[in-house]
């Protein structure tokens, strides 16, 4: 018989190196999941992000018991990475903050396949670039 699940939540944090500070310590305490154990299995599997944020979707069951699937990066991580920027513009219309070439943009859509909703890998494109519009990112050819 399947386990009965009690609560389900997502949370971001940099892989290889969470710690059970705040925020996500108490996040999971509150949900009846013992932080240290998750944080030690949590590093343990994305130890070769080192320190790259990645989402995180924690399924908790009846009897404490947790698991857990390590989902990508954020779009938006991923397209500061690339461009090498800090943040995002906060007028994107009108301050342009970086570019991106339309490989990087390949490269990020087929990291990401997994996680959009999108058939092709060209349409995973679209998506990418769109986000990178929303912050200021130009996508030049190349």
């Amino acid at each position: 018989m399947a386990k009965k699940i009690t609560k389900q939540f997502k949370i971001m944090a940099p892989g290889g190196t969470a710690t059970p500070a705040p925020p996500i310590g108490p996040a999971l305490g509150a949900a009846g999941v013992n932080p240290g154990q998750f944080i030690q299995q949590f590093n343990e599997r994305t130890r070769e992000l080192n320190g790259k944020v990645v989402g995180c979707v924690i399924t908790v069951y009846a009897d404490r018991s947790f698991d857990f699937e390590i989902k990508s990066s954020p779009a938006a991580v991923l397209i500061r990475d690339a461009a090498g920027i800090e943040k995002g513009s906060g007028e994107p219309n009108t301050n342009k903050v970086g570019s991106i070439t339309t490989d990087q943009v390949r490269q990020i859509a087929e990291e990401k396949m997994s996680d959009l909703n999108a058939g092709t890998v060209e349409s995973a494109m679209r998506m990418i670039a769109g986000t990178a519009r929303s912050m200021g990112v130009t996508v030049a050819e190349g």
